[in-house]
């Protein structure tokens, strides 16, 4: 658990008893109250300190003053005016609805100068008990339905929910009500009117004086559009509709609050602006949806808060918005009210961007973890320094985690608890666009690790989230995650889907994210995932997939596909799903639809290539199949070749490192294998500090270990050499459509030597769309081999060689074929040409035609 700092709202551990007594015993901060004292309330001493006595004299004097100044001023206001403007229910715009509101008090006060305020049906202003018992307890559903002014037989009733205030004051234009204190902090008070005046309110604490807009005289901020979208589980821009909105409403400046809480007896807004205190804060329900709202006016961006949600069984739980665009820095977890001022300058970028399907263009993506990339480094800095790196290396892409907001830094960011947050670890989220922007500035799409897969327990975030399961299955068997001790979302609820899809959306739109890597997909597949036999029932058919993660994971690829052109996204899947890649609405031999992912982590090549390249050379021989085996279903999905941080981390060393004989060895090793998965079908996906040979495994503590790279290190030409080799791997790579252009159909690639086990060599033709082809072969034995045959086509005059992992400049033998190859007229591999060349031990070699 993430402990919950002072900053982060009171202490959930404390019983309401003990939060009640605190409330009574400490009063407003002075420096912050302090901060709130106008000049107006300074100048005006009345307001400061009534005995009850003087109270109800004033209201008396106050009521016939202002009629008899009233009396001798020189312009009326219209009957027709005064009747269409007091009311606070129509929405005004700035200083019209203040000028307005002013006349209209005045024509309402001289009227009301002529009328008994106790006249005949008139009632009493104070709260009915059962309203003022729910309000303490933090219980009832429509606080605008008491609070704020409403008419009334004998005029218009004011109350004010303000604990710890000594005197509330009612300022209706030129107007002023002192209200009568109810106690608890309940003042009310009655005026003759006949429509409900503009007003607001002036508060009195012990040592300062504050003049405010009431909260509770404004209309909901959400329109019924909203909460039907939002009941159907339909609203694709989720994000704008619930959290902390920064907003003008009805010509007042301020926040709205908006929470997704149905089984919530009660729900209130804490944060500093209050003192974390929100019993006087209390926000309404709209209707039927299991929306809460509150506009509070004044408060703004920066601002820190929390929902304080009563439980069914009357407890009282202090939640994380789970919409919060920006957090506290952890271990902090209050969320914070934000507005984005960010403008951005990728607009070429975006054009262009959707030009060609990902799997029929260039994509080899470089994984960075970001806080420990260049440690200590914050967004803005590292858009100074990462898109020329990654520029410099030829990648296209970079895949960046964590990136949504979690509580433990030295993780991959895999238990969120702000799912809508950038990480405030490396800065403010307009921070982290401008490094998402600087990026494709400099030509380099950005993916994201996204996981909807599951979240953790934490008891300030999602879990139980409204005091029962809300976010997770209410089945404690199918919420309960066996592998990572976290809970796993209800995909079967509209709601929550809704909550995950336009997440995805949010990220594409909001930050314009390339794409998103899913995490964990399996997991979701399956009923049965890492379950033993009674620890999981089967579906409606009796089989073991999770029909509802099928239905969640197709809308929203069918959605993020839909609403923004150009995006990818990639399933981190590691069975035999059938159709990851394929559209939803074409269904497979299973009879599901196609997951309708754009790509899919080639698990079973890694694990596969990588087994075989652990070996000892000398017994490479027994699994070659190993190396040849992904050929058999290249084509069933849309794949990437993923060396990713899953591979080279926690105790499975790093890819150098996976090598077997000396130094020298692994890291030719190292250099055949990436020559050999660059020319191979499928996308390329390499973990920082695989790029220069890095031995160690990575760290979250100190990062990638780039004083490898530092000229004064002995061993530093050993690793340049390997960096080297990345750069012209991608150089050649984006410059050759054979190695791109048709990645998922069985026209662009031909087996020339699959079966020379005995020899640990792997030939291959790759093809682009005009059938020109480039010729990779890779040799898995330590030895040269001269004069080595492979048949090649006969229309090609002359073969070179465009790239050799075993150059000099690599740190190789500098074994190779410098000049240009001729073909011979004699059949081989079943082709009627050949050629012979020389293979360098441990080494790839790739050919173009001449």
């Amino acid at each position: 658990m993430t402990p919950r700092p002072s900053s982060s709202g009171p202490d959930p551990k404390k019983t309401a008893e003990e939060r009640s007594a605190a409330k009574k015993a400490v009063p407003p901060r002075k420096a912050a109250a302090e901060k709130a004292v106008t000049k107006k309330a300074v100048t005006k001493k009345a307001v400061t300190k009534k005995t009850p006595a003087k109270k109800a004299a004033v209201k008396e004097t106050a009521v016939k003053k202002a009629a008899a100044e009233k009396a001798v001023a020189k312009k009326t206001v219209a009957k027709k005016a005064a009747s269409k403007n007091t009311t606070p229910r129509k929405p005004a715009a700035g200083k019209t609805a203040e000028k307005t509101g002013k006349k209209a008090a005045k024509k309402a006060v001289q009227k009301a100068a002529k009328t008994d305020v106790r006249a005949k049906g008139a009632v009493s202003p104070a709260m009915d008990s059962a309203d003022r018992e729910r309000l303490l307890a933090g219980t009832h559903h429509d606080p605008h339905s008491v609070l704020g002014a409403h008419r009334v037989p004998g005029g218009v009733v004011f109350r004010a929910f303000r604990p710890y205030a000594l005197a509330v004051t009612v300022l209706a234009g030129e107007v002023r009500l002192d209200l009568r204190d109810d106690g608890d902090g309940f003042f009310s008070g009655l005026l003759p009117l006949q429509e409900v005046p503009v007003h607001r309110l002036l508060v009195t604490y012990e040592s300062a004086v504050q003049e405010a807009e009431d909260p509770y005289r404004f209309l909901p901020t959400l329109g019924d559009l909203d909460l039907h979208l939002i009941g159907e589980g339909r609203h694709e821009q989720l994000w704008q509709a619930l959290g902390a909105h920064p907003t003008v409403h009805e010509g007042v400046a301020g926040t709205r609050f908006t929470v997704w809480a149905p089984n919530a007896r009660g729900v209130r807004v804490a944060g500093g602006f209050n003192f974390w205190d929100g019993t006087g804060h209390p926000m309404r329900s709209l209707g039927g949806t299991g929306v809460w709202e509150l506009f509070l006016p004044g408060i703004g961006a920066g601002e820190l808060y929390k929902f304080e949600i009563t439980r069914p069984d009357g407890s009282r739980t202090f939640r994380a918005d789970p919409l919060a665009r920006r957090t506290e820095v952890p271990p902090a977890t209050s969320s914070v009210v934000h507005a984005s001022h960010y403008t951005w300058g990728d607009g070429e970028w975006l054009a262009r961007r959707a030009d060609a399907p990902a799997h029929e263009a260039p994509l080899s993506v470089y994984e960075v973890h970001l806080p420990s990339w260049r440690p200590g480094l914050t967004y803005r800095e590292l858009a100074e320094q990462l898109p020329a790196y990654v520029s410099d290396l030829g990648f296209t892409h970079v895949e960046l985690m964590p990136v949504a907001e979690h509580p433990f830094g030295g993780s991959w960011g895999y238990q969120v608890t702000g799912f809508y947050a950038p990480t405030a670890r490396l800065g403010e989220p307009d921070d982290f666009k401008y490094l998402v922007d600087r990026l494709h500035r400099a030509g380099i799409g950005v993916l994201m690790d996204w996981v909807p897969a599951h979240f953790p327990r934490d008891d300030w975030a999602l879990a139980e989230f409204d005091g029962r399961p809300l976010y997770e299955h209410s089945d404690p068997l199918r919420a309960a995650h066996p592998d990572w001790g976290t809970l796993e979302f209800d995909f079967g609820r509209r709601e929550v889907r809704n909550f995950l899809v336009a997440n995805a959306v949010y990220w594409c739109e909001e930050f314009h994210i390339d794409g998103l890597r899913v995490d964990a997909v399996a997991s979701m597949l399956y009923l049965d995932y890492s379950r033993e036999p009674g620890q999981w029932a089967p579906n409606e058919h009796g089989g073991r997939e999770n029909l509802d993660a099928v239905a969640f994971l197709q809308e929203m690829n069918a959605t993020v596909y839909r609403r923004v052109p150009g995006v990818v996204t990639v399933a981190e899947e590691s069975t035999a799903w059938d159709g990851v890649t394929r559209a939803t609405h074409h269904k497979g031999p299973s009879g599901f639809g196609g997951l309708g992912f754009g790509l899919k982590w080639n698990m079973g090549w890694m694990h596969d290539s990588l087994e075989y390249m652990s070996h000892e050379p000398v017994h490479r021989k027994y699994h070659h199949h190993e190396m040849t085996f992904s050929m058999v279903y290249a084509y069933s999905e849309n794949y990437v070749l993923p060396i990713s941080h899953d591979e080279v981390v926690h105790g499975k060393k790093s890819l150098v490192s996976k090598m077997p004989g000396d130094w020298w060895q692994q890291r030719a090793n190292e250099r055949a294998y990436l020559g050999f998965m660059w020319a191979h079908p499928g996308k390329q996906l390499l973990f920082m500090g695989q790029e220069f040979g890095q031995g160690a495994e990575w760290s979250e503590a100190h990062g990638p270990d780039w004083w490898l790279l530092d000229p004064q290190y002995g061993a530093a030409a050993d690793h340049r050499g390997v960096l080297d080799l990345v750069r012209d791997l991608n150089t050649v790579y984006r410059a050759t459509p054979a190695l791109w252009q048709r990645d998922t159909h069985p026209s662009g690639f031909a087996w020339v030597a699959g079966d020379a086990a005995e020899d640990n060599v792997l030939a291959f033709l790759r093809l682009d769309a005009d059938g020109t082809p480039l010729l990779a072969v890779a040799n898995f034995a330590p030895v040269v081999r001269t004069d080595y045959r492979l048949g090649v086509p006969d229309d090609v005059p002359a073969w070179h060689e465009v790239l050799n992992t075993d150059a000099a400049r690599y740190g190789g033998g500098d074994v190779g074929n410098p000049d240009p190859v001729k073909p011979e007229p004699q059949g081989w591999h079943g082709r009627p040409a050949s050629i012979r060349l020389t293979l360098p031990p441990l080494a790839t070699v790739w050919l173009r035609p001449a």
